[in-house]
């Protein structure tokens, strides 16, 4: 009698939808698969889905996996439909109160001025903040509300090393982001991006590399609630690749 390995994999977002399940629990032969392997099958065993199987990225243990990666059946596997707003290495637990963070999914109101409250440093001449809102017309549609998902874990994660690329970038540069999941109304707060830096120039140039960061590569998602209907939203910068660099996807180069 042939052996099989359980296979676990969580899904997100409009993905979760279509499958009608947040969760696959699948028989397979083999211990071990590609994370290409892996979409290929499941493309193969969900059909009617297979266009947006091709679109979705395989995360392993909540980083991103080129499709050449080896995935144990172990691991904690997720599929990742395109986001509006991920990440190549895993960080730490950052075992800091919710306060303290700089880099957080939560569901309660945001505060901008709490948030830009992380940043300040004597040293620093310049403190900005990035404010999205939810806005009520897109493209001629009217929208009632919008609802946030994300794979939290890893989204904090991918938030945090957005911080430190913008570190790299404009050393002593501080950053804090903060995003809503859940349902947001309209006129409210989506996400703060808290910048401090030594001069304007820096803190303008690093927040606008956060926010196209963010979106090309956290694990977030949104539904659009309209009059007439929903609609999972994506990214919005053209071809998706979170294991792509910024320079090499197109963002501006310091």
């Amino acid at each position: 009698m042939q052996m099989t390995f359980n296979w676990k994999i969580y899904l997100f977002a409009g993905l979760a939808e279509r499958l009608g399940t947040r969760t696959l629990q699948l028989a397979w032969d083999e211990p071990q698969l590609t994370a290409g392997q892996i979409k290929t099958r499941l493309a193969r065993q969900y059909s009617d889905h297979a266009a947006i199987l091709s679109l979705c990225f395989v995360a392993q243990n909540q980083a991103y996996a080129h499709d050449e990666t080896l995935i144990n059946y172990t691991d904690e596997l997720a599929m990742l439909p395109p986001v509006s707003g991920g990440s190549d290495q895993p960080l730490p637990c950052n075992e800091l109160t919710i306060e303290d963070k700089r880099y957080i999914i939560t569901e309660s109101p945001l505060e901008v001025n709490h948030i830009l409250s992380k940043v300040y440093h004597p040293d620093h001449g310049a403190a900005i903040a990035f404010v999205g809102t939810t806005r009520e017309w897109t493209a001629g549609q009217r929208t009632v509300t919008l609802e946030y998902e994300a794979y939290v874990p890893m989204a904090e994660a991918a938030l945090s090393q957005i911080g430190e690329e913008i570190s790299a970038r404009w050393p002593s540069t501080l950053c804090a982001i903060s995003h809503r999941i859940g349902t947001v109304g309209i006129g409210e707060i989506s996400v703060v991006i808290a910048v401090s830096s030594s001069h304007r120039a820096g803190a303008y140039e690093a927040s606008r590399y956060a926010i196209e960061r963010l979106k090309q590569k956290v694990p977030i998602w949104k539904k659009e609630i309209y009059e007439d209907g929903t609609e999972w939203k994506g990214h919005q910068l053209g071809p998706w690749d979170p294991l792509a660099s910024m320079d090499e996807s197109g963002g501006f180069e310091k």
